[in-house]
């Protein structure tokens, strides 16, 4: 299936945007959210000591999805709405990759994590940079 000949297609209403950084930035949430949901399993196996890492991790997998999910319906945007929930994400990516770089040592999976949250914040300040109403 071609994603991007869909979102192409559809009525993007008042806004305009780069769709190759709105394809990064999907492409860079998804990524995310499976890090984090990887990373929330793995902390689990490391006892109550990775708590804080589970659910900062699982927090981070409701937001990178949830911002993805309103990214593919673009006619039903409002630049304000979008620019906030982007700005949640990127904040709670900040502070996954921060939280999940303290125990990297001690699990690859946090690692992975953080940089992955890394690539989200990076892939959705082009995404904010390129749109427009």
């Amino acid at each position: 299936m071609d994603t991007m000949a869909m979102m192409k297609s559809m009525d993007m209403g008042e806004m305009t945007m780069d769709m190759d950084a709105m394809q990064e930035c999907m492409q860079s949430l998804n990524a995310c959210a499976m890090a984090a949901a990887m990373c929330a399993g793995s902390d689990m196996m490391h006892g109550p000591e990775m708590a804080t890492c589970c659910a900062m991790c699982s927090n981070m997998v409701e937001m990178a999805q949830a911002t993805m999910h309103m990214m593919m319906r673009p006619a039903g945007m409002n630049m304000d709405v979008m620019n906030a929930m982007m700005t949640a994400c990127m904040t709670m990516g900040k502070a996954c990759a921060a939280e999940c770089r303290a125990h990297a040592d001690m699990d690859e999976m946090c690692r992975y994590c953080a940089m992955a949250c890394d690539d989200m914040v990076m892939k959705c300040e082009a995404m904010m940079a390129s749109m427009s109403a």
